[in-house]
């Protein structure tokens, strides 16, 4: 790699701190995956046993690991619409730091250059 000059790692240093900053700004955060369920309740004579428009619901329920073990909740339909933002921000995070990632290996590895010259 060649050395890594001033106007570069500026660069650099001024899109990893928009990385940081773009963390930062998320509120919430969480792992896992928000399902929205229907139910036939198993009475025969209720109207979700023959015609699956009339399934009771919706119901909303979120799975995430915690100490290695999958967990389930049934969540309203507020903390399900909070849900969808906290594992999208989540998602984002993960996209962000792979990008601060890549730019931190290149000031580093150019940096490395620059010393053994």
């Amino acid at each position: 790699m060649g050395r890594l000059d001033a106007p570069r790692r500026k660069r650099i240093r001024q899109g990893t701190k928009r990385l940081r900053d773009a963390i930062n700004a998320m509120d919430y955060v969480a792992s896992g995956t928000l399902l929205t369920r229907t139910k036939v309740c198993g009475r025969p004579n209720c109207k979700c046993a023959e015609d699956a428009t009339a399934r009771h619901g919706p119901y909303y329920e979120w799975s995430r690991r915690e100490d290695a073990r999958l967990v389930h909740s049934v969540v309203s339909q507020q903390q399900a619409a909070w849900l969808e933002l906290a594992i999208s921000n989540h998602r984002r995070i993960y996209a962000l730091l792979a990008q601060w990632e890549r730019a931190t290996a290149t000031e580093i590895l150019e940096r490395l250059d620059e010393e053994e010259d």
